[in-house]
């Protein structure tokens, strides 16, 4: 028995309705977005007022940067914004959170809320982490002058540039120097060891090397007086400048390489040869 046909006329009017079904439930969803928005929209406001009021700053930022995203004009939003930023910018300072507490600071230096109190503050701010920084790093704590450094991005920068970088520099050399000086005395190479320790010039490691000061006093002490007549760089000055050999030291001992093969690397690239004659090393051409 066969199954009667739909007629033609019936399945042209429900493919000419299908279209007009799926356009209705778009539109339908598509209205339904923009009242949901239009009521969260209305309802920030108070939301964001509440928040700011009860000092829940979090979310006083939430719906503020809502607020701002959806265009809202009112002049409150900026208003409670800058005060929202204003109050957490101070907790995080407080809590040691130096980098977001700068950059919540700045955002509102930079909004229409922003007072000259607030532009003294960041600065105040900035000043206070570079110059503990510097103190941390006359104390010997290089860490920890570079991590505050770090929040205002002056810990490190690809060119060299940064003061963090010339910080570390130095750092580095001073402790080869000390490094240096030590092995010198343990191989009895006296003048080259004073050499060494007279270039020392950070505060925290000129005390580091004081016992190895007061060895290399004791031992030169009991030289002979005609040991005695060298003068403190050696019998063998170095002939390539002295200031471009040390900057290549720092560089490369920056880079990671060790000491002596540092010296000696930086030796050879500006032109000389390391000599050696007795208790004596220098850099030659």
């Amino acid at each position: 028995m066969r199954r009667a046909s739909i007629p033609t006329s019936v399945q042209a009017l429900r493919r000419h309705r299908l279209p007009r079904f799926w356009l209705a439930a778009t539109l339908g969803l598509v209205a339904t977005g923009i009242g949901l928005v239009y009521w969260w929209e209305r309802q920030l406001p108070l939301r964001l007022e509440t928040a700011a009021r009860q000092g829940d700053l979090d979310s006083c930022l939430r719906y503020s940067d809502q607020l701002m995203a959806l265009r809202w004009m009112s002049g409150a939003v900026p208003i409670q914004q800058g005060q929202c930023r204003r109050l957490k910018a101070e907790a995080l300072w407080t809590a040691d959170q130096w980098r977001p507490a700068l950059e919540l600071q700045r955002q509102l230096v930079h909004s229409t809320a922003a007072t000259q109190q607030d532009r003294d503050r960041l600065q105040l701010w900035q000043h206070r982490l570079k110059t503990t920084a510097m103190k941390l790093y006359r104390d010997g704590d290089l860490s920890g002058a570079l991590k505050r450094l770090a929040a205002i991005g002056e810990d490190r920068r690809p060119d060299g540039s940064a003061l963090g970088n010339a910080l570390q520099d130095q750092w580095n050399a001073n402790r080869f120097y000390s490094e240096r000086a030590a092995r010198l005395i343990r191989n009895k190479r006296w003048w080259e060891a004073l050499d060494a320790l007279d270039r020392i010039d950070h505060p925290w490691w000129k005390k580091q090397s004081q016992p190895l000061r007061g060895q290399l006093e004791r031992e030169m002490a009991r030289l002979k007086p005609g040991e005695a007549e060298h003068d403190g760089h050696g019998s063998l000055p170095h002939t390539v400048p002295a200031a471009e050999l040390d900057a290549l030291v720092q560089k490369k001992l920056a880079a990671g390489v060790g000491e002596w093969q540092a010296f000696d690397q930086a030796c050879s690239d500006l032109g000389g040869r390391v000599v050696e004659a007795g208790p004596e090393t220098a850099c030659q051409r």
